[in-house]
């Protein structure tokens, strides 16, 4: 499959896909004419990595795990390294939910003393 195929089957950017390649985290084959080809297992690669850099873990962090990237969570070889770094994004995550918390507060307070609608907890 091609750029724009594996764009369109993951909801991506070309330039998304692009980035995860010069990143390392995505490694296509080349065509005779350069076109970047990739294999069926790419469609689950990219969403694993959306995945994860949308829970907070950046692309460094992907690299070091490469070994389980393309592999389900239960599947990989050696899962030690991706359970201390899946931890230690689930701290900044929680972190992350604790203070959008306390501003949710405050915005709620200060909406209620200004007389503006009511907002359910």
């Amino acid at each position: 499959m091609r750029i724009g195929e594996l764009a369109a089957a993951t909801g991506t950017t070309t330039r998304a896909l692009r980035y995860y390649e010069e990143q390392g985290l995505l490694r296509p084959e080349r065509s005779a004419n350069g076109y970047r080809v990739y294999r069926p297992g790419a469609v689950a690669v990219v969403e694993n990595i959306r995945l994860l850099l949308a829970a907070g873990l950046t692309t460094e962090d992907l690299r070091a795990i490469d070994g389980c990237l393309l592999d389900p969570v239960h599947a990989c070889a050696d899962p030690t390294p991706k359970i201390r770094l899946f931890e230690q994004r689930l701290a900044v995550v929680q972190r992350r939910i604790d203070e959008l918390s306390r501003i949710r507060g405050r915005l709620v307070d200060q909406l209620a003393e200004l007389g503006g609608a009511s907002v359910a907890a």
